[in-house]
């Protein structure tokens, strides 16, 4: 029976803007903890710094509050929301005042583990069950592609353009006039030519 467990932490008025956090935060939906502790590690943006100590704290909880192990723990969702906005004013010319919108994001954390239940404690599933599953559709693509490489196509001929006069002082009045080069309009005209 495959069970899942979440847990969550929740950073709130972080003064950072939502669409910033939200870079980093895609980044590390969907990896197991310890490879998102990895991308967060090595990433140069500032908003990666408090997203893993967020995550640091969504393990503890996890630890604490249901028991689980680190290793089976992985990242099931990241959500930033926009929070409050502090507002600020810059000065402008003749006298006025812009306004400056400090934003805040508040994000949050779920992380989950799946597993089986035995003796109360959830056990890591096997990789080859869902390996073998995912190599049915692989071979049966590549099956088709190679019924399709099998098939006999025509093959289509490169034309030459024609040229509109035999001379070729005429023809290259006609293609290196000011109103057309070759058979296309031009849109605007240079001097130079």
């Amino acid at each position: 029976m495959n069970q899942e467990r979440t847990t969550t932490a929740r950073l709130k008025h972080l003064r950072m803007s939502p669409r910033k956090v939200r870079l980093v935060a895609n980044l590390i939906k969907g990896l197991n903890v310890a490879e998102a502790e990895k991308q967060l590690k090595f990433l140069s943006k500032r908003a990666a710094g408090p997203i893993l100590k967020l995550l640091n704290s969504a393990v503890a909880n996890a630890k604490h509050n249901l028991g689980l192990d680190k290793e089976l723990l992985f990242v099931v969702n990241v959500i930033v929301d926009s929070g409050p906005s502090l507002k600020r004013q810059r000065p402008r010319a003749m006298g006025r005042a812009s306004q400056i919108l400090k934003r805040t994001s508040h994000v949050t954390i779920i992380l989950g583990a799946k597993g089986r239940a035995v003796a109360g404690q959830l056990e890591p599933v096997s990789e080859e069950g869902e390996e073998r599953t995912e190599q049915k559709p692989v071979v049966q693509r590549q099956e088709t592609i190679e019924k399709v490489a099998e098939e006999k196509r025509p093959v289509i001929k490169p034309v030459s353009p024609k040229k509109p006069y035999g001379s070729t002082s005429q023809s290259k009045k006609r293609f290196f006039s000011r109103q057309s080069f070759g058979n296309v309009k031009k849109f605007f005209r240079r001097k130079s030519l």
